[in-house]
């Protein structure tokens, strides 16, 4: 049976995502391109990039072109893995750039404060970092870290895995409670990931550790997705 046209157009274009010629972000041949290149028509381009689009691996911005997609990462709600794992399970090299950092009264923060089980006089360490995957910007996260359980922070952690540190200095996370929802991003956001007026994933968690014996939470973190490279699945 005779291939059709489109599918040739696909799986040329997937080829090349596959092979690692063309690379997240790259921009593709545009229709009359493509069109020279295989003596097909437009119409038949355009189907093969738009099931492309809908298949997750080209994004199509009118006036622009078609771009190559980031991998979209995948994972169930209850997932309680790192950003930097997550990166590795789409074989991406996991990024953070520290954007602020300080330290705070609980008493500034107080829906903080009550999550994390904290007095008005207790400090938290508020950071916030951009989170990338091979250098492509895919999320803004805002911590917010009781000094009671974790009294310092090494800075320079900050630009790689916390949740790396963690381990290292021995705090175990043993539960996360999270919140997932959809928001337009806010100019910060806006800036740091490069985008318009995206939708994004807002995933929101307090993660607890074991102190004193007991079961207790220690941070809070709200990160903001681009919503064209992360997803979550509810089984």
């Amino acid at each position: 049976m005779t291939q059709a046209k489109y599918k040739i157009i696909e799986e040329h274009i997937m080829k090349m995502i596959d092979s690692g010629e063309l690379k997240a972000g790259d921009q593709i041949m545009t229709e009359e391109q493509l069109s020279r290149m295989f003596s097909f028509s437009r119409m038949t381009i355009n189907k093969a990039l738009n099931r492309l689009q809908d298949s997750g691996y080209i994004k199509r911005t009118p006036g622009r072109g078609s771009f190559v997609s980031a991998p979209v990462v995948r994972k169930p709600s209850i997932s309680i893995t790192s950003f930097t794992e997550d990166m590795k399970l789409i074989g991406l090299h996991a990024g953070s750039k520290l954007i602020s950092y300080e330290v705070i009264k609980a008493a500034a923060v107080p829906e903080i404060r009550d999550k994390l089980h904290l007095t008005d006089n207790d400090m938290v360490h508020h950071f916030v970092r951009l989170r990338t995957g091979n250098n492509i910007p895919i999320a803004v996260t805002y911590n917010y870290v009781s000094a009671r359980i974790v009294p310092a922070i090494d800075i320079s952690s900050l630009d790689s895995s916390f949740y790396g540190y963690l381990d290292s200095i021995g705090i175990r996370r043993v539960a996360k409670d999270m919140e997932l929802s959809a928001t337009l991003p806010n100019a910060q956001q806006k800036e740091l990931l490069q985008i318009d007026n995206a939708a994004l994933l807002c995933s929101a968690h307090v993660t607890y550790t074991i102190f004193n014996n007991k079961q207790v939470p220690f941070e809070y973190s709200k990160t903001f997705y681009n919503g064209d490279s992360y997803s979550y699945t509810f089984s």
